[in-house]
């Protein structure tokens, strides 16, 4: 069996990260010296590592203050979430789209609509689409960028087109996630939320460490909230969980210093599968031209032609993931993200690994292109 569903990348933790931890671990091996318990809201000095990378980023005015660091990022969303949204709220969120904000935002008892974007047109979220999808009562809206599972990465000129619409809507939280930021194979850096004008103090910034900075599985995330609200969601997290273990944050600290070399290495390891995957899905029967992902590790793939006519969508997408499954390939279906008959593949796998879903993608999918 084959996986390309895995969201966490074939990835060697940095040097660095790995020997910060060590570090504070071999500290607290001292007799009399306990292992430090950070603060709900993180070190200071990761605090302050995260708001310099914003800055030079072009977020000038980002405070450590307003930088939040989280056990992952999906406590960091959710405790946002909880803070912002009330049972029956209303959010917004262009898709295809991760499929754990649905959750996220159910727990809170808000409504989450979606505002559903091409590839014929390479998922471009055009104003005029989003001003007739936003109300008076919309509370937030989500942006994943770079996208997951599309890989879609917004430019600086779309971010402006876009919030000069949200701009007309004072009451509007802005949410983007940011957390492939590093993975990025495109002439420009990945545009943040941050960097922009935010005349009602509404951005709203989630990131990790698990993707663009190779610590899956440490459990580090981080937020970057208005400095008004920071205070709520760092009591909300000190009420409901404990801070991250300080090696961890170690390790964040290490990695945040590099981080600009460990996403670039991370790019250049990733760039021979990426060719691969992409050569082989253009190679299946009847492949259209599909857009080019920009950023993350993901290919979201369209299959829709190969889904059995005679069923419903959401239905015919399910029954071709099993059937690939059977077949020896785990792919995510993209009927989870609001794309049923597409598929999320992830080429951070090892090369053999690729080179065989390749094959069963060509020898599964062939035979469907005829009936």
């Amino acid at each position: 069996m084959v996986s390309l569903a895995s969201g966490y990348g074939n990835f060697a933790v940095p040097a660095a990260a790995m020997e910060a931890a060590l570090a504070v671990l071999a500290d607290a091996q001292r007799p009399g010296k306990p292992l430090e318990v950070s603060p709900a809201a993180g070190l200071p000095e990761l605090r302050e590592a995260l708001a310099q990378r914003y800055r030079q980023r072009g977020a000038a005015s980002v405070s450590a203050a307003q930088v939040i660091v989280t056990s992952g990022a999906k406590t960091g969303l959710f405790a946002i979430l909880s803070e912002l949204l009330a049972p029956g709220g209303d959010v917004l969120m262009p898709t295809p789209n991760w499929f754990g904000f649905w959750e996220l935002v159910r727990r809170t008892g808000s409504t989450l609509r979606t505002l559903p974007l091409a590839a014929a047109d390479d998922y471009a979220l055009a104003p005029k689409a989003l001003r007739a999808a936003l109300t008076p009562d919309t509370k937030m809206l989500i942006i994943s960028n770079p996208n997951n599972p599309t890989g879609r990465v917004y430019s600086r000129a779309e971010w402006e087109a876009v919030l000069a619409v949200t701009a007309e809507f004072p009451q509007l939280w802005v949410l983007s996630d940011e957390i492939y930021e590093g993975i990025n194979f495109g002439p420009e850096p990945v545009p943040t939320l941050l960097s922009f004008p935010d005349p009602h103090q509404r951005h709203v910034v989630v990131s990790g460490f698990s993707k663009s900075l190779a610590l899956a599985g440490w459990g580090v995330g981080c937020a970057v909230v208005p400095p008004a609200l920071s205070p709520a969601v760092v009591a909300r997290l000190f009420g409901t969980g404990v801070a991250v273990p300080v090696p961890a944050q170690a390790a964040a600290l290490a990695a945040t210093r590099q981080a600009d070399a460990v996403a670039g290495a991370l790019c250049a390891q990733l760039a021979g599968n990426r060719r691969l995957l992409l050569d082989g899905l253009a190679a299946l029967p009847g492949a259209a031209v599909s857009p080019i992902p920009g950023g993350t590790y993901y290919v979201f793939a369209d299959f829709t032609r190969f889904l059995d006519p005679q069923l419903p969508a959401a239905a015919a997408s399910a029954q071709l993931v099993q059937q690939l499954a059977a077949a020896g390939l785990v792919v995510v279906d993209g009927a989870t993200c609001g794309a049923p008959g597409f598929a999320r593949l992830s080429y951070a796998v090892p090369a053999a690994d690729l080179a065989r879903a390749v094959t069963i993608l060509q020898q599964m999918l062939a035979p469907l292109a005829v009936r």
